[in-house]
């Protein structure tokens, strides 16, 4: 399984960006799908993910300002970040984990750079 992700760039503090994150493969489902972020010098976390059935997970440090949702038939997620702040530049890598062939599997995408301008 492949994850595709776009989205992303510069913003201003206080601005907006949206992720996206597209899964493709042969008969696959996933189970969780959503980001992770690593800034300079730091190690990767979580960021929010999101379940099959709809249940989301935020980071604290997100909460309130980021909201994850997902459309199953697309196998695709989004992450919207509003509110940015400069502590929330990073490189976000997509995740996603679920079943293939009844095999278990995990997948990560690309990182795309978000950069966020005091």
């Amino acid at each position: 399984v492949q994850l595709q992700a776009s989205g992303g760039g510069l913003v201003q503090a206080g601005g907006s960006l949206g992720l996206s994150c597209a899964a493709s493969g042969r008969s696959f489902s996933f189970t969780a799908i959503g980001w992770y972020r690593q800034a300079p010098g730091k190690q990767r976390e979580l960021v929010a993910t999101i379940s099959s059935d709809g249940v989301a997970n935020y980071a604290d440090s997100v909460k309130g300002r980021f909201t994850i949702s997902s459309d199953n038939a697309k196998k695709t997620a989004y992450l919207q970040m509003d509110s940015l702040q400069p502590e929330d530049t990073a490189v976000y890598y997509c995740y996603a984990e679920g079943f293939q062939m009844r095999a278990k599997w995990n997948s990560w995408g690309q990182g795309t750079l978000v950069t966020v301008s005091s």
